[in-house]
Order: structure tokens, then sequence, then C-alpha cells
């Protein structure tokens, strides 16, 4: 039986920090005057917007930067010059957005046939190798999976054509709450709760920063005592309440998150962009504010190391993580941080943003500078076609929160001054239970293999093999074939040296090259010793 062949393993690296920053806070208490008027400038700048997205939809690949001038002026009109241009910005993103999942359907899709085909071509029952899938099982699941492929060929036919046409499918307000309208009844929402969060999905109420201008913004301003304005649309002009066609709510924000950085950039009139959004199912408005940071500059992976990492394993339903030295051994117990990723999309982001923000108060607890972390994909791994019947794996996989996770640890980290070291996936699992778990595992300290595949993540991090220092053959334990294990480098110190006996706690304590006898094979205890010949020499 021949060995299974290991994947190359790609070398370790630190992630580059977000260089965007976004925080929110509620308008409380506004007016019924002020609710009117954002009510009314939302609704009429929705209508702009859906118009102007569906020009750039029909213009497809044939858009320029003339059209795109060309959009900017017909609205200008109907809003403002800046207005417009925040919706033109807005409606060529969602564009490009919707360009990339169409491709990335595309692959899937052909990845899909690619797998169908394969195992249609092999004979019934036949066994995949470790490579790849085998025969489907019985002629039923056969003749199922080939009307399948005919479903997916024609299914990849019309969205190659799209895709070559430039036509993409956009809903604004989301496709999942559009399709909510058909299942009422099973959402647990009436006609008129459903259409209010559907119209507050739709609003536009966002402008884009502009450094140099009053306050970094000149359509959504927010001065640093709170108090906010808008630039009013030109239909709408008549409902200012203070000069030059603004109006001024009646409530003021505080940001408790970065709010001395947010009020030095407002002061020094550097570009924030806000937003204006209506949670309808609560019924309060908020405020988000964002703006970029200069990138800051890469940590050398060995810098970051230099305090050891912390190992984290991703689960479908919490963070396993262990503490490991600079030599890669284990430090005092593993840790786990739960979550919750069943409800709402904000109720899963808290959970996760709760877990993540418990695992860096402990790294900085420890001392750590370095977190390391799986870098997974799993955008091609979730298909029904790769993994056949194992539909609990593939919504194993599927519920892993991989991307927002990734980009909320990356963000809170770097602003936390910890660098987040990716490293690859492969094996770490696996080696990490049949070289770790049994080892670490008492009565007082279950160890589980979420938590040696954590040991296993550090380890490749720092750069060191995942197996654990083992015994060689007894064979080969005797000075005839020299020490060997599977943790010692060919550059390593003392490597070639003799160890310590096995028994004993004198020697076993010191390190090899200290000790009066770390070094004489005469003292050690063995047929042919010298004190033995003298004892017995006449």
């Amino acid at each position: 039986m021949g060995v299974a062949e290991v994947r190359p393993i790609a070398a370790p690296y630190v992630a580059t920090p977000a260089c965007g920053v976004a925080i929110r806070d509620r308008l409380k208490g506004p007016t019924a005057q002020d609710e009117t008027v954002l009510r009314l400038v939302a609704a009429h700048l929705s209508a702009l917007a859906s118009k102007d997205l569906a020009v750039r939809c029909r213009d497809g690949l044939a858009h320029g930067a003339d059209r795109w001038a060309a959009r900017k002026r017909e609205l200008t009109g109907e809003s403002s010059a800046r207005w417009a241009g925040a919706i033109t910005k807005t409606s060529h993103d969602q564009w490009a957005l919707a360009r990339r999942g169409q491709l990335a359907h595309l692959q899937t899709l052909e990845a899909g046939i690619a797998t169908i085909t394969h195992r249609l071509s092999l004979p019934v029952g036949q066994k995949g190798a470790k490579g790849g899938p085998g025969g489907y099982r019985s002629r039923q699941e056969w003749f199922a999976k080939s009307r399948r492929l005919r479903v997916l060929t024609d299914r990849l036919t019309a969205v190659r054509a799209d895709w070559q046409g430039g036509r993409v499918r956009v809903v604004r307000g989301g496709k999942r709450l559009a399709g909510m309208r058909h299942h009422l009844k099973a959402a647990g929402l009436e006609e008129h709760e459903w259409r209010a969060r559907w119209q507050a999905a739709r609003w536009f109420l966002q402008a884009d920063g502009e450094a140099g201008k009053r306050y970094g913004n000149e359509t959504i301003r927010v001065r640093p005592d709170g108090q906010v304005s808008i630039r009013l649309p030109t239909p709408l002009a008549h409902l200012a309440n203070a000069p030059h066609g603004r109006y001024v709510l009646a409530t003021r924000v505080r940001f408790a998150h970065r709010g001395t950085e947010w009020a030095d950039r407002v002061h020094a009139d550097r570009a924030v962009a806000y937003r204006i959004h209506l949670d309808a199912e609560r019924g309060r408005w908020y405020l988000t504010a964002s703006w970029h940071t200069p990138p800051a500059p890469a940590i050398p992976l060995q810098a970051a190391l230099t305090h050891g990492v912390i190992g984290v394993d991703t689960n479908a339903d919490h963070l396993a993580a262990w503490r490991l030295d600079t030599h890669g051994n284990p430090i005092g117990n593993p840790r786990r941080f739960s979550y919750d990723l069943a409800g709402s999309a904000d109720h899963r982001d808290a959970q996760v943003r709760h877990a993540l923000t418990q695992l860096l108060t402990w790294a900085k607890s420890c001392g750590v500078k370095a977190i390391a972390i799986e870098d997974l994909d799993f955008q091609g791994e979730k298909t029904r076609e790769k993994h056949g019947r194992r539909k609990k794996f593939r919504q194993l996989i599927s519920g892993l929160p991989t991307g927002r996770l990734r980009a909320r640890l990356i963000s809170m980290a770097g602003a936390a001054g910890i660098a987040i070291v990716a490293v690859d996936p492969a094996y770490t699992s696996k080696w990490g239970a049949q070289h770790w778990q049994a080892p670490l595992t008492s009565q007082r300290r279950p160890t589980t293999q979420h938590d040696a595949a954590s040991i296993a993540i550090g380890r490749r991090a720092l750069g060191h093999p995942i197996r654990r220092r083992t015994a060689p053959p007894p064979a080969h334990r005797s000075d005839e074939h020299g020490h060997r294990t599977a943790q010692a480098r060919p550059g390593a110190r003392g490597r070639e040296e003799t160890r310590p006996p096995d028994t004993g706690s004198c020697t076993r304590c010191m390190p090899s090259d200290r000790g009066e006898q770390a070094g004489d094979q005469c003292s050690q205890h063995r047929s042919g010793h010298t004190a033995e010949q003298l004892l017995l020499s006449p």
C-alpha cells in the first residue's frame, strides 16, 4: 500500500491590518418634525437611487466615465451635486458586488458539473481514491445525478450568457427580505410590519466624506458638539430650518467608541462619511460614521512571535484557544470562547464580537503579541456535489463564520496592537488530535480535538513541526545509530549529543549540557562499565 502524499504547506504570514473605521450612535429622542423630514429625504433619494441603479445595470459592460458623468448630471437637478455623486458611486459599487457574486456562482456551477461528470464516468459502486470521489452507490442515484447534470448545465449556460453580456441581478433592500413577502406567516410578520422593514432597507441617506470641507462632510454634517444637520435636496428645500437649505436635527450624537479619534478628524476637517438609517423593528434611528486610516506597516513575523503565540481553532459554536511559548510548548489550560450564531444578523455579529473581545482581553493579560488562526476559505468546499451525502458536514462548514470572524478579528486586533498570523489549515485537526490530544488529557483537564488543533495551529505559526518529541525505535536507541527525534532539527544545538537517562529526577530536571555526568557515557548503567572492570580486576 502506497503512502498518501501530503500537499505542500504554505508559510505563515502576518495579516494586513484593517484600514477602515466605522462607529455608530443612536439618534435619541428625535422630534416628530425630525422624523418626518428624515423619512421624506430618505424616500426621495431612494427613488433616485433605484432609477440610477436600473440605468447602471442596463449599461452593463458599456459603461464608462462619460456615462457616469451623464448619470450624475441627470440626478443633480433633482437633488444636489453631492447627493448625486453619492448615489452614482453607490450604484456602481452595487453593480460591481453583484458582478463578483455572479463570477463566484459561475465557478461553483463549473466545479459541480466537473464533479458529477467525473463520478458518472466511473462504474456504479466503485470506491473513490484518496484524491477524488468514486462512482455513485446505485443505479437510482446515478440516474438522479444525470438529471441534475442537465439542470446544472442549463443553469451554467444562462449564467455564462449573463456574465458575457454584463447583465446582473440586484435587489435594493435584499433578496432575502424581498422573498419574505411571500412567506409572512412563516416569518411571523404582518404585511405592514414587512413593508416598514422593506422601505427602511431601501431608503438612501448616506454621504461620502470630503477632505478640506467644513467638519469633513458638506452633505451630512456633524459638529464636534454632536449637532447633526443635513443638506436637503432641491425639491425639499422648503423644509429647511437653517441657512443654505440645511435642516438641523434637534437630537445630538455622542460617539462613545473612538469618539476622540472622530473628534480629531472633525476638528481638522478630514473626510468622514456618514449614514443615517432606521431600525424598523425597534423604531430607532442610528448614525454611522466611517473613515479610512493610513495602512500600518506590516510587523515582521519573528517580531510578532517574540512573546509566544495563542493558537485559535475556529468552530461553528466556539473558539478553542491555547497559549504557546516561543518553543511551541503549551502553557496553562486551554480556553474556550463560545458564541451562538442563531437569530438575526445583528445578533450573530454581536456574538462574534463578544467572543473576540474576550479572546483579545486574554491575550493582552498574557502579554502575547500574536494570535495564530487558520487561513480558511470554504467557498469551494460547501457544494453538495463535492461531499455528496455528507449533509451534516456541509452544514457544519457552512456555519463557520470564517469571513466575518476574520474581518472582525483583524480589525479589533489591530486596534489592540496584536498581530494576526494566518497559517495553512492543512491537517491541523488531524495531526493535532494524533500527537497532542492524548498526552495533554487528564482527569482534571479533558482535552478535545479542537484544543489539540489550536496547538497545531500555534506551532505552525511559530515554525515548529506539529509532531511531538517521540522516542526512536528500541533498535535505534543505542549509540550505534545516534539519538533521533521527530522534533530536533538539523541545525538545533545539541541535536547529536547524549540525553539524560529516563530514570531519576536529578539529571532529568537539568538541561542536557549541564551536570557533572551529562555527557559521560561511562556513568550510565550498562554492561561493561568502567567501574565493573575495576572491581573485577585481580
